[in-house]
């Protein structure tokens, strides 16, 4: 279950990546003009995804593909593999859970001015 729990490690980071860098993608097409980054669908998930995120955090419910990787990992006696260790140091840091919640509902303000200062086509 090792390979599939590193699956879920990496679907995890991917989706890190797409939230901030979609967000540093819309500014950076905003200002070279492309018109991609007013893409309806793409921007809403992009909302979407920092405001499940956000809500999570806000709640205090631990994000369900953290979980599910843990589960994955429960009772496996192999170490750490090149991809978990790497992935892991990227993405999870030991801070208290108001931290993490704070720096989330602040993201989500940016991704929301963005919303407004780089419109989607309607």
């Amino acid at each position: 279950m090792n390979w599939l729990a590193n699956t879920v490690l990496v679907l995890h980071a991917l989706l890190v990546l797409f939230i901030v860098g979609g967000l540093v993608a819309i500014w950076l097409g905003a200002w070279l003009k492309r018109g991609w980054v007013r893409n309806r669908v793409f921007r809403i998930v992009h909302l979407a995804a920092i405001g499940v995120v956000a809500l999570l955090a806000i709640l205090e419910i631990p994000c369900p593909l953290t979980v599910l990787e843990d589960w994955l990992r429960t009772g496996s006696a192999s170490s750490q593999g090149f991809i978990q260790r790497w992935v892991s140091s990227w993405l999870y840091y030991d801070f208290p859970g108001w931290v993490f919640a704070a720096a989330y509902v602040m993201f989500l303000l940016v991704v929301a001015i963005t919303w407004f200062r780089v419109p989607p086509r309607s």
